[in-house]
């Protein structure tokens, strides 16, 4: 068995989606509309294969995302090095992303740092 997608609600749509294309190199199909509800929807599809839908709707508001709080906390991107992740950290630091953590080495073991992306989501990025 495998996760087939993980989903997320926006409030911005196309911002969201020229997020994950630019930095993360996703793919995206084309816009899904249903007029009756509202609901647009993009499925972005990454180098590896791994897919996120997003999703927005009329209803959907910019929440505060406190960092600890219950719920899904973070997406996780595998970049491949250490170097990957210094770099890809730099990168999203200039464009105005936020560095919470990192790049470090964790307790348990993991090259990592901590970015708080696109509407404020949690970005890890691991070697």
């Amino acid at each position: 068995m495998k996760i087939d997608h993980i989903a997320m609600y926006v409030a911005n749509l196309e911002g969201a989606r020229m997020f994950f294309t630019e930095f993360f190199g996703a793919t995206s199909n084309e816009q899904y509309h249903n007029p009756r509800t509202g609901l647009r929807t993009y499925f972005l599809t990454f180098p590896d294969g791994g897919r996120l839908e997003i999703m927005s709707r009329p209803e959907v508001t910019q929440a505060d995302n406190p960092v600890y709080r219950s719920g899904f906390i973070h997406l996780s991107f595998c970049l491949g090095s250490r170097e990957e992740v210094d770099r890809m950290t730099s990168l999203l630091s200039s464009q105005g992303y936020e560095v919470l953590s990192g790049p470090r080495v964790t307790g348990d073991g993991y090259y990592e740092s901590c970015i708080k992306g696109f509407e404020g989501n949690l970005i890890e990025l691991t070697e």
